[in-house]
């Protein structure tokens, strides 16, 4: 196995991008309880009614084990996910709910109306990423796309988005199949461009809480590499960042490297921005304010004796409160402004500092939601198989669905991806599990993430939903 490929286990699988706009930009991805792997309880069946999980492993042996394989050897890129769409609505229309396609794009909702009561949504992502397949499962991606830009690639899922669709048929068939012992609306959504964190924003625009019945609740999951399958972590609160991408183009006066007093240098005045940038996280932001500010490349220069006339930095800025995130980028422009003008450097020549839009906005789960949610999955899992993890400076377009004027309580939660097993002998050889966004991830017992997830969707679905008791 290639360690290039491999990160540690017990931290964030970031999703190794940068620009919110770009094919691989969004971090959705947890921390990860892997490094307890030794103490980490497996599943347990609750005391009582065990007929949910005996219907949803009899579902998984019938239809969703094919489905999951048909999605993951059939991945489409973000934007581009026309035949994905197609097969998960038919699945859904097939079950009996009311499907809409093309909202937002490429997105689909579903809705199923059962009586008075709240309304839940669940949300799954479709897009797969640019990446050649290096896993050995049998129905492995082979396939090639062609992006929005024309660019061609090969694509897989390596962030698990195939699980998330399987987990939501499975659940739909679930909800239907119990629609006696519930009341109100369901409504499902099968969102496009989630790895360019683009497609919620879409969705919304396009009228999702307008032209469908507006949640009362948003739910979703995600497949997480570092977490042993047959567990689930959650973090209440911020679980995931703001994500910001930021361009500096610095200016300077070129000349020969020879010669640096006829020159304003750009490479040095990067350099001083650089290291400057870094006091607005450790001088100026509250030490229990998180933040990150990290320049991932800078491109600059044509030769060893030229002194160039302009460098280009992208930056990936990170947080959680909207504070903090104005504070880091008026601060960004405010230290580059200021360096150039140290060195010299008039205004017109100051640097240009550009923020990306649309950005993705911190996840938060809301507290009321997550308790109350935590509570339904560990009656059905055990308190040893539920457990809170630390928030992540990752981000996740999911948040979008909270960030309406609505402000409609959001929680999402993760599903072990990679067997105890596997993961113990990772540490014995001391590498990681390969993360999410890696060309070697894949679920390796994709059954127990898929079913867990189903599992813990439909009791969370069937808590928010219950019918009032008379008295």
């Amino acid at each position: 196995m290639k360690r290039q490929f491999l990160s540690a286990v017990a931290a964030l699988a970031l999703m190794g991008c940068t620009q919110p706009s770009s094919e691989t930009a969004n971090d959705a991805a947890t921390p990860s309880d892997a490094a307890a792997v030794d103490t980490v309880a497996p599943v347990v069946v609750a005391p009582g009614d065990d007929a949910l999980r005996a219907s949803i492993a009899a579902d998984y042996t019938a239809n969703l084990q094919s489905l999951y394989e048909h999605f993951h050897a059939n991945p489409e890129l973000s934007l581009m996910e026309v035949e994905t769409a197609a097969r998960l609505a038919s699945e859904l229309r097939a079950l009996g709910y009311e499907v809409t396609e093309g909202v937002g794009g490429t997105g689909l909702v579903a809705v199923l109306v059962n009586g008075e009561g709240p309304t839940v949504m669940m949300r799954a992502d479709m897009d797969g990423l640019p990446l050649e397949e290096q896993t050995d499962v049998p129905y492995a991606s082979t396939v090639t796309g062609i992006d929005r830009r024309g660019l061609e690639s090969h694509v897989m899922h390596a962030c698990a988005h195939d699980t998330h669709m399987t987990a939501l048929v499975g659940t739909a068939r679930q909800m239907m199949d119990r629609r006696d012992d519930w009341s109100g609306t369901l409504v499902l959504v099968g969102q496009p461009a989630e790895e360019i964190g683009l497609g919620a924003g879409m969705m919304i625009e396009d009228g999702l809480f307008e032209r469908f019945p507006q949640p009362d609740f948003n739910l979703s999951f995600h497949t997480f590499s570092g977490i042993p399958s047959g567990h689930i972590t959650y973090a209440p609160g911020y679980a995931m960042a703001n994500v910001d991408s930021v361009d500096i183009t610095v200016h300077g006066r070129g000349g020969h490297g020879a010669y640096p007093q006829a020159t304003k240098d750009p490479v040095y005045l990067s350099a001083q921005i650089i290291v400057a940038l870094q006091s607005l996280i450790s001088r100026e932001l509250s030490p229990l304010d998180p933040g990150v500010i990290t320049v991932g490349a800078i491109h600059g220069g044509t030769k060893h004796n030229i002194i160039s006339d302009e460098v280009h930095l992208q930056l990936t800025v990170r947080s959680y409160t909207d504070e903090v995130r104005d504070h880091l980028l008026t601060g960004i422009e405010r230290i580059a402004h200021a360096q150039a003008a140290s060195y010299g450097l008039t205004p017109d020549e100051y640097p240009d500092v550009e923020v990306e839009e649309p950005y993705t906005p911190a996840m938060y789960n809301d507290p009321a939601l997550t308790a109350r949610a935590v509570s339904a999955m560990r009656a059905r899992f055990g308190s040893d198989s539920v457990t809170e993890a630390d928030p992540v400076m990752g981000g996740e377009d999911f948040a979008q669905y909270h960030r309406t004027e609505a402000a409609i309580p959001s929680f999402m939660f993760w599903v072990g991806g990679t067997t105890r097993e596997q993961l113990a002998a990772y540490a014995q050889q001391d590498i990681a599990a390969p993360s999410n966004h890696s060309p070697l991830f894949a679920p390796d017992d994709p059954q127990t993430s898929i079913t867990m997830a189903i599992e813990a969707s439909t009791a969370v679905a069937m808590d928010l939903l219950a019918k009032p008791t008379e008295g």
